[in-house]
């Protein structure tokens, strides 16, 4: 997959399910492709969640470099089967942004300096 930019361990991956579980009982989530653009866009994303498996991958291609250009941090998780159940679809998810971290934003910060080596 060739917009997956770095590796997540698996402890990262279960600990994003958690945090977008608890950013969506208490505070504010937006999920699909469009939405989550356009909420990174309009500068309202504060930490963006992309799936691994994703096909065909332009789908998404273009979320990372978005993130990047817009200084919103971002990870990855591997299935969009779980990322959907995590925030209570039934369905799978491919990108899921917070906006409004709520009572996760502490573990969302822990999250991204796993991810980023930064404190």
């Amino acid at each position: 997959m060739t917009y997956i930019k770095f590796e997540v361990s698996e402890e990262v991956a279960k600990k994003t399910y958690e945090v977008l579980q608890l950013a969506k009982t208490s505070g504010n989530i937006r999920k699909g492709v469009n939405e989550v653009t356009k909420s990174i866009e309009r500068g309202l994303a504060t930490f963006v969640v992309i799936a691994a498996d994703v096909t065909p991958e332009e789908v998404v291609m273009h979320i990372p470099t978005l993130c990047e250009q817009k200084k919103v941090s971002y990870t990855y998780v591997p299935k969009k089967d779980e990322l959907g159940k995590s925030i209570g679809l039934n369905v799978p998810c491919t990108v899921i942004a917070v906006e409004n971290a709520g009572k996760a934003e502490n573990e969302i910060k822990g999250i991204i300096s796993m991810v980023t080596g930064k404190a």
